[in-house]
């Protein structure tokens, strides 16, 4: 059993998708961060960093006692691993996914970010900073896009944890300011993914929490 700790941001949502991708059996427990619930010290003792999502692992594979993890990219290969799922062992598409889903976690999640931030949630407006996060949005989705124009999915034929990862960041194009027709290899990308059954289901779970 997974315990998820979770609210239903781009990076709540990767951790769903896995899930519901490899039929884990989890509990969800929103943390409602408007309310600063994640700054308690039970959500701290979890995820020291007092950000979603986190989980808990209470059948870690080695038998031992329960696994905490926070940061989603940490999540997602833990779950991978623990799985055989979304995550290649083959040497070079493992490597390659494992780029992909830092290039996320790295980059696009936190560019995206400010962009968010500066666009819809500063107190006054900046322009300054709504262009640099909105030129290097830009920049991102054409890095995407050039990969995805090579894939059928990020990081080859196989649907993977850095699909997972990248999905509901670009879930939020439009809060960014970015039209999906100026990239059309990310945008039929994203329609798969939309498409699939877990991602509905996820989204779906989100809504009614």
């Amino acid at each position: 059993m997974i315990d998820l700790y979770y609210a239903p941001t781009p990076n709540g949502h990767k951790v769903s998708l896995f899930l519901e991708e490899s039929g884990l059996q989890y509990r969800l427990h929103r943390i409602d961060i408007s309310a600063g619930e994640q700054f308690k010290p039970e959500f701290l003792a979890i995820s020291p960093n007092n950000k979603i999502p986190a989980i808990v692992d209470s059948q870690p594979v080695d038998g031992g006692t329960p696994v905490s993890i926070f940061e989603s990219g940490a999540i997602l290969q833990y779950l991978a691993e623990k799985t055989g799922k979304f995550l290649s062992k083959e040497l070079r598409e493992r490597t390659v996914t494992l780029e992909w889903l830092t290039w996320q976690v790295a980059g696009f999640g936190p560019m995206l970010g400010q962009n968010h931030h500066f666009t819809h949630y500063a107190p006054q407006p900046v322009p300054y900073a709504i262009e640099r996060y909105l030129q290097e949005t830009q920049r991102l989705y054409g890095v995407l896009n050039r990969q995805l124009e090579k894939n059928v999915y990020i990081a080859g034929e196989n649907y993977s944890i850095a699909d997972m990862a990248t999905y509901p960041w670009v879930a939020a194009h439009e809060r960014q300011r970015i039209d999906l027709a100026g990239y059309p290899a990310v945008r039929n990308w994203f329609e798969r993914v939309k498409s699939r059954p877990a991602t509905q289901k996820a989204y779906a779970l989100a809504q009614v929490q």
